[in-house]
């Protein structure tokens, strides 16, 4: 059995859940067709071991693919990510207790990874699902976007295609009058999102980009 590999956070800033991993784990076993199917791990939110912890999974499993995901406050869909760039710029200290500033994930490392998903598909697949989603063109300097820019260094010029997704939050982490989405849209959407994915080796021409 081939497996796609999906991450999801720990709860941080003093939520109680994550709606990153609650989707996530919901995902756990689920087949895409074939000899594949969705194997869930849950990633901690800090910079000193989220990416050890990835590349242990990575070894362990060996994916054919792998997407992680990660709680995204103040988003209202389901944001899937184009680029990581190689800043750590932490606006509050991760479950750690460590907040680094200006600081690059992979000293020497490039400025920026691009995702190798077709980020176009998975949006018009999840939209033509009737759950919101958009290309995000930011992944932000925090956690997520270490985890992210680490996948694609590890997996650059290897044939494991690889990305980041961003969840809004979920209620009731956020009170009404905030973006937020069920978590029964969101694991319906992040189905849809890794089944295309998984189903679409070149990506579609369709805009996605942003004024500003």
């Amino acid at each position: 059995m081939q497996t796609v590999l999906l991450t999801g956070f720990e709860p941080f800033d003093q939520d109680l859940i994550n709606p990153s991993w609650e989707a996530a784990r919901q995902l756990d076993g689920v087949q895409l067709g074939g000899d594949v199917q969705i194997v869930a791990r849950r990633l901690p939110c800090a910079f000193a071991t989220a990416g050890d912890c990835l590349t242990q999974f990575i070894a362990e499993l060996r994916p054919v693919m792998v997407i992680a995901t990660g709680l995204g406050p103040g988003r209202g869909d389901i944001s899937i990510e184009r680029v990581a760039i190689n800043v750590n710029d932490a606006r509050i200290p991760d479950n750690l207790g460590e907040q680094p500033i200006d600081t690059a994930v992979i000293v020497g490392g490039p400025a920026a990874y691009f995702t190798t998903l077709p980020i176009k598909a998975m949006v018009k697949a999840v939209r033509e699902a009737g759950i919101a989603a958009s290309v995000s063109q930011t992944a932000g300097t925090f956690v997520c976007n270490q985890v992210f820019y680490l996948l694609q260094h590890a997996l650059a010029g290897t044939a494991i295609r690889s990305g980041f997704i961003h969840v809004p939050p979920s209620p009731p982490q956020e009170v009404s009058a905030q973006p937020s989405m069920a978590l029964v849209t969101l694991v319906e959407g992040l189905r849809v999102a890794v089944q295309a994915a998984w189903d679409t080796q070149v990506d579609i021409l369709q805009t996605g980009g942003q004024v500003s």
